[in-house]
């Protein structure tokens, strides 16, 4: 099904996050009583009463403002409502009807877009009472709410069903590649999705932290169809400052779990630094296929072999993911930006690749006859077979006689060895180290010596 798209759109501090939150009940959004705390657009799948839509929280509206982050806003909000079926206009019963709640519903009435006007913060009948004034907008009946409470919430959404266009049936959807844009802040994360869109899709400003949440957006084209996850730079813990960058920090996290691909920006113009040493180790806890990105490669002094020592250097300071390709890109200008599609989908290819049990085994026999598995005093380590248990990153489980027995440099070894025989490029490889039980080898149909 073709699902019908709702934006909420309206003033800073209204509770338009907090109303997304209980809409597609679960904690997406960011909720602070700050203003401007939500900056780019927010997507998420909701159900209500049997029908399933896409809500958009957007930053809050400020018309005609001079901040250049404010103005960018506002583009954001319009695109916003471009692309949606219905607009879901959210006022503040508190502050009652403001001079920019009348601007907002211009623009909304010249977007053409049907409108259902939503009033918050009715959480005693004074101020539901005070829902009536915004009669004056021309925009049919005022809803009170209080989303913080859920209250008046099944009213609403009854409202915006009847608005909404039937659903229509597609051809079933294939499975996207997910792919997380994640770095330290102000590496251009926002800058590459927006190269990657050809328009302006996030917010891009050259003050660090602009992006706040982590922002999914589907895209389709020659090379497959993907679902790309921009986030908030990472910074250090000492350096977190309040409750939002720590809700931020969060959303990376949970943007890197759900990820496929994760691309690992670095600033080739400033260098490697610890900071990028601990985003890219947090990919590699979570077992997802990378790539790392360096970006910016256009203000780089370049030689013959700039390009080869930069890949060495990054194999030296990342040593535990020498498994992730390298590719340098400049998001400002598009270089190489395109070869970024043929490296994910291959990646993404070797970490999904499933291996029979006979295949891996007669790799590890070769292993083995090549070079012995260590011993200690006199006990030698004994590996009985390897099967592979799942894909993603790829597991392979080896049932041995004692895991005592087994030296860090060995398999180092048979990690290098498989590597080569199957690949898993941009993937971590799981080696699991199981000492064999009495079902075990009565099914390989040995002894125990």
């Amino acid at each position: 099904m073709t699902k019908a798209v709702i934006a909420i759109v309206g003033r800073p501090n209204v509770g338009k996050s907090s109303l997304f939150n209980a809409l597609a009940g679960e904690r997406i959004s960011i909720v602070h009583d700050s203003p401007g705390v939500t900056r780019d657009r927010i997507t998420t799948e909701a159900e209500w009463f049997g029908r399933s839509f896409t809500l958009i929280d957007t930053g809050g509206l400020e018309v005609r403002s001079s901040d250049p982050l404010l103005r960018q806003m506002e583009r954001q909000v319009k695109f916003a409502v471009e692309s949606a079926d219905l607009i879901l206009f959210l006022c503040d019963a508190v502050d009652g009807l403001t001079a920019q709640d009348r601007e907002i519903a211009d623009l909304l009435r010249r977007s053409g877009r049907p409108v259902v006007l939503a009033v918050n913060k009715c959480d005693n009948p004074s101020r539901e009472a005070h829902t009536w004034e915004f009669f004056e907008l021309g925009l049919g009946q005022p809803y009170g709410i209080a989303a913080i409470h859920r209250l008046g919430l099944g009213e609403l959404v009854s409202a915006l069903l009847e608005l909404l266009p039937e659903e229509s049936e597609s051809a079933a959807e294939e499975e996207r590649i997910r792919v997380a844009i994640i770095g330290k802040p102000n590496v251009g994360k926002s800058s590459l999705i927006n190269r990657l869109l050809n328009k302006e899709r996030s917010i891009v400003s050259d003050i660090a932290g602009t992006t706040r949440d982590a922002l999914d957006v589907n895209l389709d084209n020659e090379w497959g169809l993907y679902c790309f996850i921009d986030t908030a730079g990472l910074r250090k813990r000492a350096r977190v400052e309040g409750s939002v960058e720590k809700y931020s920090i969060i959303r990376t996290e949970e943007a890197i779990e759900r990820s496929d691909v994760c691309l690992i920006l670095l600033d080739a113009e400033a260098g490697i630094t610890e900071q990028d040493t601990k985003v890219a180790g947090r990919a590699h806890e979570a077992g997802k296929a990378s790539i790392f990105v360096l970006n910016k490669w256009d203000l780089v002094d370049k030689t013959t072999d700039s390009f080869s020592k930069k890949e060495k250097e990054i194999q030296e300071r990342f040593a535990f993911m020498r498994y992730a390709p390298v590719i340098s890109i400049s998001a400002l200008s598009g270089q190489r930006v395109p070869a970024l599609f043929e490296l994910i989908n291959r990646v993404y290819a070797a970490g999904h690749k499933r291996l029979s049990t006979g295949v891996v085994n007669e790799v590890l026999a070769e292993s083995l006859a090549l070079h012995r598995p260590p011993s200690d005093k006199g006990r030698a380590l004994k590996i009985f077979y390897v099967t592979q248990v799942s894909a993603a990153p790829p597991t392979l489980v080896f049932f041995i006689n004692d895991k005592d027995l087994l030296h860090f440099s060995y398999e180092r070894y048979l990690e290098n060895r498989f590597r080569e025989a199957f690949g898993f490029e941009g993937n971590p490889l799981r080696m699991i180290w199981r000492p064999r039980t009495a079902s075990d080898y009565i099914r390989v149909g040995e002894k125990e010596e």
